[in-house]
């Protein structure tokens, strides 16, 4: 198989004038060419009247040797594709089901990977099904009333449900598990764009459907998925885990669990501490969220004359202060919406999501800074465990939040928070926000480092995105939840240092950053298993 680099075209361009230059690169003829496949596409917008999309195209021809001799350059170079495989089944008999701790995307892609291949595992998801879910939190969003168990941040899917659905990340990958990911997705009903888009999204209306159509076919190879089942302890005996207890009332045993609870789980870091599972504090980020109409981002980003078809386009910024402190976007929604994402009583925070036609008004995206262990040990709360500093900063900052705006979504003006004082008006920018909100100083919530860093960042990217520092930007508070605030270490095996047979996994755990990420590290997570155990066919 050849590989092709490079190969540009206007964004305008037919499938026919792909295929006239891939024949012109190559330099054959159509006869020639057997079939080729798209492997990479992104948009090229240095030069905004002449947009471009730069492809890597794989391609099967005829006379492979002859034609890769007839061409010279490091634009084309032979290939061999590598195909994911998952492990053969090892020798040590499982007693009992294995064990799955949420239904988020390290949970799912594990438990996928897992019953296809024979271990009929279990599943406990203490929100609902993503149907039922999708009603409980548009009924918060509607009516304030929050239900702590199924929300934003715990259901089926997990947070990455109610967001824009980035699949693209930059975990290095020589075992084919991202595309292993994309490819059980489409295969679960995304479009097959995601196959070989640079920037792959499914918005949330796309992801309830895809991850029902996931959980069936779990189902079906002999998975089980129990919703409402919330674990509220472990069983152990010799440093091993030897089940979990679900809902305070019924022993679930089992000599594999896999944790994969995401971020938001504090009551079950808290559990796992007290179990005396090893955890450590790890660096996180904080900040807010931004809104800018979706018109100037497009317009920053491809020009004035950009074609409709390119949809709403997206950024990336990031910033070093002079202090040395990081600013960066994060989760950035084109046409989307900033969301109440609150999960505890008497906490607000929010995130932010897109539909997949991305036609919303506004863009959004985090805004955050960087902090570690040495910025939030400060904020430790009595008879918790240091390792739970980042969670008590997380919730010292939510609660603030929850004050400021008296239960809805605190909103300031970007100039505003400059001037350290609460905004009574709007400007141009109107908010794009699923549940209610009200005015307040923001500079009351955040921490003064983290308000400084985000003036001098977001000033400081007017450069490369005109209007960004515009004072009718709207700031959401507060965007708390980026990552885990706790490592749960494990070995080169993928179990716990300090518990045999306990497996965490994903974001929660520590050990991924979005969608694609987690998914693969459930994905790897059941392949360690696997080489472990027999199943059970």
């Amino acid at each position: 198989m050849i590989r092709i680099q490079q190969l540009k075209l206007p964004v305008s361009h037919t499938k026919k004038e792909l295929e006239q230059k891939i024949l012109r690169t190559l330099k054959i003829k159509s006869s020639d060419l057997y079939n080729y496949e798209i492997v990479r596409r992104s948009i090229d917008a240095r030069k905004k009247s002449e947009l471009k999309f730069v492809y890597q195209i794989d391609v099967k021809v005829k006379e492979e040797n002859a034609v890769l001799k007839s061409v010279s350059g490091n634009q084309i170079s032979r290939m061999e594709k590598k195909e994911y495989h998952f492990p053969a089944p090892g020798t040590k008999v499982l007693k009992n089901r294995p064990v799955i701790i949420g239904s988020g995307p390290a949970g799912l892609f594990c438990a996928y990977m897992l019953s296809k291949h024979g271990y009929a595992p279990i599943v406990l998801e203490r929100g609902e099904e993503a149907e039922k879910r999708k009603a409980s939190v548009e009924k918060f969003w509607r009516c304030g009333i929050l239900d702590p168990d199924s929300n934003v941040q715990f259901g089926e899917g997990g947070a990455g449900t109610f967001s824009d659905g980035k699949l693209n990340t930059t975990v290095k990958d020589t075992f084919g598990r991202n595309r292993e990911v994309l490819r059980i997705f489409v295969e679960c009903g995304a479009p097959k764009e995601i196959l070989y888009d640079q920037k792959p999204h499914l918005g949330t209306d796309q992801l309830i459907g895809i991850i029902t159509n996931m959980r069936k076919a779990i189902e079906a190879w002999g998975g089980e998925v129990r919703f409402r089942s919330k674990v509220t302890g472990f069983c152990m005996e010799d440093e091993k885990i030897t089940g979990v207890i679900v809902n305070d009332t019924e022993i679930l045993k089992a000599e594999v669990v896999v944790l994969a609870v995401g971020h938001s789980a504090r009551d079950t870091f808290l559990c796992l501490s007290e179990s005396q599972v090893a955890m450590e504090p790890k660096a996180f980020a904080v900040g807010v969220r931004v809104e800018h109409p979706q018109e100037m981002i497009t317009k920053d980003q491809y020009g004035e004359n950009a074609p409709d078809f390119l949809g709403a386009a997206p950024y990336k910024v990031t910033y070093q202060c002079e202090n040395g402190r990081a600013v960066y976007s994060f989760c950035m929604c084109p046409g989307g919406y900033v969301v109440n994402a609150s999960s505890e009583p008497g906490g607000t925070c929010v995130n932010g999501m897109s539909y997949s036609d991305r036609d919303g008004k506004n863009a959004n995206s985090a805004m955050i800074v960087t902090v570690n262990p040495d910025d939030y040990t400060v904020y430790h709360e009595e008879g918790m465990p240091s390792a739970l500093d980042g969670v008590a900063f997380q919730r010292m900052l939510e609660r603030a939040a929850y004050q400021a705006g008296n239960g809805a979504v605190p909103v300031q003006l970007f100039g505003d928070f400059c001037s350290n004082s609460c905004s009574d008006q709007l400007g141009e920018v109107s908010p794009s926000i699923c549940g209610s909100w009200k005015f307040a100083n923001l500079r009351n919530v955040l921490p003064d480092f983290i308000c400084e860093a985000l003036i001098e960042g977001i000033q400081n990217t007017e450069e490369k995105l005109p209007g960004f520092s515009r004072s009718d930007a709207l700031l959401s508070a507060v965007e708390a939840r980026t990552s885990s605030p706790v490592r749960i270490v494990r070995n080169e095996e993928l179990e716990s240092i300090s518990t045999g047979g306990l497996y965490p996994c994903g974001e929660g755990a520590g050990y991924a950053g979005g969608i694609t990420s987690a998914g693969m590290d459930g994905i790897k997570t059941a392949e360690k298993i696997c080489k472990k155990y027999m199943n059970f066919r």
